[in-house]
This record gives structure tokens, sequence and C-alpha cells, in this order.
């Protein structure tokens, strides 16, 4: 398709968006727009934008594109002064925000001057930010909802998927409160309670010096969305107040049933209680891509000598597989260590897996 696309906002979503629409779309221009003029000229510079505009009105104006990859309380801003700037008649105009009913009433205004207006959220992310982590495979798989105002044309539903098909997203078409339900559901609710345990731990610290070394295992990779941007999620919390506060009314109901029960020695309904979780849980798809970012983690058992990382990752080097993190969650003398090495994709962590059966002996477990 040929045409000029604004990407406003370079970060890891913009960019990796402005690379996939490179990718299969090479006649069109991508055109820069960043507040962080920095960022903006780095992008230029690794190729990731075609041009820089160093106004939104400038690159607006000509645009045929316009996707705002920007904070959620920027985006609302940013649709005001789009309402006032002088757009082509037929420029499509999306966003990546992580809650959809707000921005979609800011959009209003574009929709009585006879704009089109999509909201969109890539369900994908990573663990870095910033242009310089841009990936073209980052929407690989992953869903992309697709949030049209009420009486949207189907025709430019599929114009933008047209220009957004290098993703290799699978789309999904729902209303913006739907949206905001599912994600306050299985991705912001989650967020919160990451967060309630950490605190709660951070409070018995005080009195438990071991808890830190302690929590280094399986704790700290079931809060490990804990340590998402603070600003981010002040304003996704704040975004989806509604929804978050209805489900919290539930959760706290459902606390209370949980108190009953364990105060009660009711073991029957204790065992059930659990017992349903992991048939629910057991039964949720292994190989999609959900709301919140999968972590494809190797484990390793490894012995504890001098070297034994620097051989593992020599071996990974060799075969080419990208790693994005590395920790130990236990060396101690003469017990075995398990070695955890995180990657970007499940086929780079399947590559690995089959590099270390090959060239050592070491045992390798998913989850």
């Amino acid at each position: 398709m040929e045409g000029n696309v604004l990407i406003i906002g370079l970060g890891l979503i913009g960019g990796s968006l402005a690379l996939c629409i490179k990718d299969e779309h090479p006649e069109a221009a991508i055109i820069g727009f960043d507040v962080n003029h920095k960022e903006l000229r780095l992008a230029k510079t690794l190729g990731v934008i075609d041009e820089m505009s160093m106004t939104l009105e400038q690159g607006a104006e000509k645009a045929d594109l316009i996707i705002l990859s920007t904070p959620v309380t920027q985006t609302e801003k940013i649709l005001e002064i789009l309402n006032n700037a002088d757009l082509k008649s037929n420029v499509i105009i999306t966003d990546t925000g992580s809650t959809k009913e707000q921005i979609m009433e800011a959009s209003m205004p574009l929709k009585a001057k006879g704009l089109r207006f999509i909201g969109g959220h890539p369900m994908a992310g990573s663990h870095k930010s910033g242009v310089t982590a841009a990936k073209k495979i980052l929407f690989e798989n992953a869903f992309y909802m697709l949030t049209p105002l009420d009486g949207g044309d189907d025709h430019d539903i599929e114009i933008l998927k047209k220009w957004l098909k290098g993703t290799r997203a699978k789309f999904l078409i729902v209303r913006p409160e739907e949206h905001d339900e599912l994600t306050g559901m299985i991705s912001h609710f989650p967020h919160v309670i990451a967060a309630s345990l950490v605190h709660q731990a951070k409070g018995s610290s005080r009195d438990h010096p071991y808890l830190r070394r302690l929590a280094a295992g399986g704790f700290r990779d079931i809060t490990r969305i804990a340590s998402s941007n603070p600003v981010m999620w002040k304003d996704i919390t704040l975004q989806n107040k509604k929804v978050l506060m209805d489900i919290m009314v539930k959760w706290k109901v459902e606390m209370e049933e949980v108190i009953s029960m364990i105060s009660d020695n009711d073991s029957e309904r204790i065992y059930n209680y659990f017992n349903e979780a992991k048939i629910f849980r057991d039964e949720l798809p292994v190989l999609e891509k959900g709301a919140i970012p999968a972590f494809y983690d190797l484990y390793i058992d490894v012995p504890d000598y001098p070297g034994v990382i620097s051989e593992v990752t020599a071996y990974l080097a060799e075969e080419r597989i990208s790693l994005t993190n590395i920790r130990i969650l236990e060396t101690r003398e003469d017990l075995y260590g398990v070695l955890v090495i995180s990657f970007q994709t499940m086929e780079d962590r399947e590559k690995a897996a089959e590099c270390l059966k090959e060239k050592t002996d070491y045992d390798l477990f998913l989850e």
C-alpha cells in the first residue's frame, strides 16, 4: 500500500509497528514524531522511520494513516490536537492504548467531523523499552484488539488490517467496553495483585530478614509483572477504574469465602477450591500469546563450578540464539543450581533446548 504513515510515539510498540509496516509496505513513507527528540533522531538513524516530523501537526496533515503509540493519558490530548488539525478527509487514525472506552469517547469529535478513528490494542510487549528494542516479530501470533466506533465502516477496518498485515497478529473486533472488561480481568487486575503481594512481602521483610532471599525463586517469578512501568500502570488503573473497582469488590467477596473455609477447617471446600483452579488453569492454551506478555523461560539444572554459565551461553552463541535474561535461582557448593534463561520467542527457547540437549547432559525443563 502506498501513502504516508505517521507514528506518534517511538517506543517499543510504535517502533515495532513502524518496522512491520515498512517490511510489508516498502512503498509507504514512515514518518515519526516523538516529544523526545533524541528518541526521534535515534529512530531515523536506525532506519525505523523514513523521516522525522518536528511537530505533530506537520506530520499529521500529510498522513494517510496515523498511529498513536503513546500513554493513554497523552492519547486523549493528542486526539484534541488532531481534531483541530487540517487532516486528509480519508485518513484513518488508530491507537495502541491498553484501555479503550475512555479513548473512544475522546475520539467522538473526530467522528463528528467525518474522520475515521478505530481503537487498537496490540497485546504484546517486552521487558525492554524504547525504539532500540523494536522488533518486527513482536506482534507475531499475538492478539491485536480493534474497537471501532458504533457504526464503524467494515471497509475502514479492512484497510487498517491491511496496513497492519506485517504484524502477523490475530485481529479481534470487540466493543470498547468489552475490551476493558477483558483486559481488566486478565491483565490490569493481575498487575494490582502482583503489586499487592510485593507490598505484603516488603512489610513482612522488616520482621523476617531472610524473606528477600527466599523470595528469589518462585515468588519473584509470579510477581514479575510488578516490575512494570509504574507511570503507565497508574494511568491504566485510573483509565479503567470502573472495571477494576468492580473486579476488586468481587475479589474481596471471594477472599472472605477463602477466610471462611480456612477458619472452619473445611478440608473439602479447600481441596475443591484449589482443584477447580488447577483444572481451569491447566485448560488454558499453552502456546497462545495472551494479554500479559509471556516469558519464554528455560530452566537448566547445572553443576556449581566456575565457568558453567559461560559454557552454556557460549553454546547458544554458537547457534546464534538470542537470550533476553539470565539468572540463577540457587547455587550452593556441592548442590545443583537452577539456571533460568529467558528468550524473546518460543521458537528461540525450543532451539536453545535442542542445542543444550545435544551438547550437554544437563536436565532441562520448562515450567
